[in-house]
């Protein structure tokens, strides 16, 4: 399995740890990542062993993944709930909040994270940091990339955005809803909540990275254990 930075280990600790939360008979939503990869796999072997339940993909990446684990899946317009979401992260502060998009996948993950009951995040320890400073991803619609980008400038604090560009083909990246990638470089972010809000009422912004106050848990997989953050909304 090809994995970004932390071990294999502490990745396959968290996200097997993540499946055992699924209950039968559950909804379930499938987030994007090398992480959540062990999770959707060990939520596959559960179903070999009767194990019931629905997912609901985040991206392409995940529904093939979960059609090879032999995961039912479902639709947000075909279920009345979500009983629990299981995703990675970017990045994860001290108080809980999120960086997520490097799989240009989180208009998607939020919305499922959003509808449901419980979100888990699966992370190891170098995605763990004091407070949110990586760049924030941020999905725009193709006309409006170059006036999203003026307007990530003018802001307070300013941002500095880069279209994201594909690694194996010409031009930028597309999104699995047809839009572009912007990576938005803030520094250390203090007031995330703002941020978040600011980023939200720009026109031409389909949505972005920062997922504030949304993870109930999050479970940090390490080479020998795992450890266990909650929050209060949990």
């Amino acid at each position: 399995m090809k994995t970004g930075g932390g071990s294999d280990e502490a990745k396959r600790r968290a996200g097997e740890r993540a499946a055992e939360a699924v209950e039968d008979g559950s909804v379930v939503g499938l987030g994007t990542g090398s992480t959540t990869a062990f999770a959707i796999e060990a939520i596959g072997r559960a179903i070999d062993d009767g194990l019931e339940v629905r997912g609901i993909p985040t991206s392409f990446q995940s529904r093939q993944l979960a059609i090879d684990c032999d995961i039912p899946l479902t639709s947000l317009d075909e279920v009345l709930r979500v009983d629990l979401a299981i995703d990675g992260a970017d990045q994860v502060s001290e108080a809980g909040d999120l960086i997520k998009g490097g799989g240009a996948a989180q208009t998607r993950e939020k919305l499922v994270a959003a509808a449901a009951d419980r979100f888990v995040v699966v992370a190891d320890p170098s995605k763990l940091s004091a407070r949110l400073e990586r760049s924030v991803p941020i999905e725009v619609v193709p006309d409006a990339h170059t006036v999203v980008a003026k307007r990530v400038r003018e802001l307070e604090p300013a941002g500095e955005p880069t279209l994201r560009e594909a690694s194996q083909k010409d031009g930028p990246v597309v999104t699995d809803n047809g839009n572009l990638m912007l990576d938005c470089e803030f520094g250390s972010i203090t007031d995330p909540e703002t941020l978040a809000t600011q980023l939200s009422n720009v026109p031409g912004v389909v949505e972005h990275g920062l997922f504030v106050g949304m993870a109930d848990a999050v479970y940090v997989g390490t080479d020998d254990g795992l450890e266990v953050r909650r929050f209060e909304s949990e």
